[in-house]
């Protein structure tokens, strides 16, 4: 039997207390009244383990008990680490990506497991929600939660040896985690960061990241951090992300409005949560699911209306009169969602770099076109800036995002803002730059030969791979093709 250890204690001492009376008194036999205590505080904590919610559908969803392929798994990952380093990271790094998009990706995000990012406004059930998936319901290490505003901090959940808590400041300086980055937000930001470590099946699959409730009335100041710059951090990184409601706060305001900016683009791994939904009778609680679509039609701009997962995520048993068949099924959709993100994760990593790389490799095309019209157009008797400072201004009369569509297989669509680069130039002088050309090594290859192997063969051939089930091996051939001979497209013979 399970026992609910707060309520067990309360029955307890409610038991002693009425004992003692008793036997001031002198009315009752202890030897009986003892028995009739121990029947009653039996029959209580039955009654109230009655009310808890079965919970094996989550681990059955969830494949939990499946043993992992971690070898093959391990290989993939040092296999991509290895593209990254050798391909991709010398273009960044010599074409200073880092400072256009400040997304900067290190060992420890190449090799993390898929984060779920929990987001909504304050005490609709986010807590609630990562206990009762973890099975954390009455013990010493579950979230707190509450009616009021409870979590003030972000709270990493993610596996561990051992139960214990990380501080923010910890987190940020170990190089092994994919949080490093974070110190850039401040000491504020940090302190309000924690880290929770313990072993789960679950969690050694998948990190789950509980935020600070959206309070419309709190202006981001006064948190003494940039909250949402630290929300678009944890965004770009998202694997999943679970934006939660419930029936009592269906208002958009100006900081869910802004926050929904930030999903912009990330529309595919969002999933919209109506909890606590057996509060509310079937007739209301159609007007709330109405009400919920009405409030946030303005602010997702996709063709498809978003899917709304409603039900009642803790651990008690729904609401009697309820659609409880309904709410177990919305839940059990909502987990294979997860699933589907645990199993698809080495897929997803790969999809990511290669992402990443391609962009990379549009900026290093863009930042080598600059340099070129800028050596065209300087004279003798030219001023540097001048000249530079036109060129930045009206890039469409100089052609440089133009030749760019001409020249290569870039999407108009992948293309980055115009603006972005006046101030990528302004901290960076284009005189810091070497051209595309120049940018090769008989040992080492050209940059751009190696950027675009990856993106073309290296990573959609480990891409099959995984997906074929072949283990990965790591290539012999890495830097010039076996011994060929680099060859620049660029240089004029």
């Amino acid at each position: 039997m399970h026992f609910n250890l707060p309520a067990l204690v309360y029955i307890v001492c409610e038991a002693i207390r009425v004992l003692l009376a008793a036997i001031m008194k002198g009315t009752v036999s202890i030897c009986c009244l003892l028995t009739l205590l121990l029947l009653q505080a039996t029959a209580e904590v039955e009654e109230f383990d009655s009310v808890l919610r079965d919970r094996s559908h989550i681990d059955e969803t969830l494949r939990l008990a499946a043993e992992e392929k971690a070898a093959d798994y391990a290989a993939a990952i040092q296999k991509l680490r290895k593209i990254y380093h050798s391909s991709i990271k010398p273009m960044e790094q010599a074409y200073k990506y880092n400072e256009l998009r400040q997304h900067e990706i290190s060992d420890g995000e190449i090799t993390s497991k898929p984060m779920v990012l929990f987001l909504g406004p304050w005490s609709v059930g986010k807590s609630s929600m990562i206990n009762y998936l973890l099975g954390l319901h009455d013990s010493p290490y579950q979230l707190y939660t509450g009616a009021e505003p409870t979590t003030s901090e972000f709270t990493v959940i993610m596996h561990g040896e051992k139960i214990r808590s990380v501080e923010g400041i910890v987190m940020a300086a170990d190089s092994s985690r994919s949080f490093s980055p974070l110190e850039k937000f401040g000491q504020n930001f940090l302190e309000k960061l924690i880290g929770i470590e313990m072993p789960h099946k679950l969690l050694e699959r998948v990190t789950f990241v509980d935020t600070p409730g959206i309070i419309e009335n709190r202006k981001q100041q006064e948190r003494g951090y940039p909250f949402n710059d630290v929300c678009q951090w944890f965004i770009d990184r998202a694997d999943l992300i679970f934006v939660v409601f419930d029936p009592t706060k269906l208002d958009v305001g100006l900081e869910l409005e802004m926050l929904f900016r930030q999903l912009k683009g990330r529309e595919s791994q969002i999933r919209i949560i109506l909890n606590k939904a057996d509060n509310l009778a079937t007739q209301d609680l159609m007007r709330v699911y109405g009400a919920l679509f009405w409030s946030l039609a303005p602010l997702i701009n996709v063709t498809e209306p978003p899917r709304v997962y409603v039900s009642s995520f803790w651990p008690y048993d729904y609401a009697p009169d309820t659609s409880r068949e309904l709410f177990k099924r919305e839940e059990i959709s909502l987990l294979e969602d997860l699933n589907q993100v645990i199993e698809n994760r080495m897929e997803n990593k790969i999809a990511f770099i290669r992402q990443h790389a391609i962009r990379v490799r549009i900026h290093a095309l863009l930042v080598d076109r600059y340099v070129q019209t800028f050596k065209e157009k300087m004279t003798f008797f030219s001023d540097p800036e001048l000249v530079f400072q036109e060129i930045v201004d009206e890039p469409d009369k100089f052609y440089i995002f133009k030749s760019i569509l001409a020249k290569t297989n870039v999407s108009k669509f992948d293309l980055p803002n115009r603006d972005a680069y006046r101030d990528f130039f302004g901290i960076n002088p284009i005189a810091n730059f070497k051209s595309l050309a120049s940018q090769c090594s008989y040992i080492g290859g050209c940059l751009l030969d190696k950027i675009e192997k990856a993106i073309t063969n290296e990573l959609p051939a480990l891409l099959s791979s995984i997906n074929s089930g072949k283990q990965p091996g790591l290539s012999s051939c890495e830097v010039t093709g076996c011994g060929e001979k680099p060859k620049n497209r660029y240089r004029k013979n």
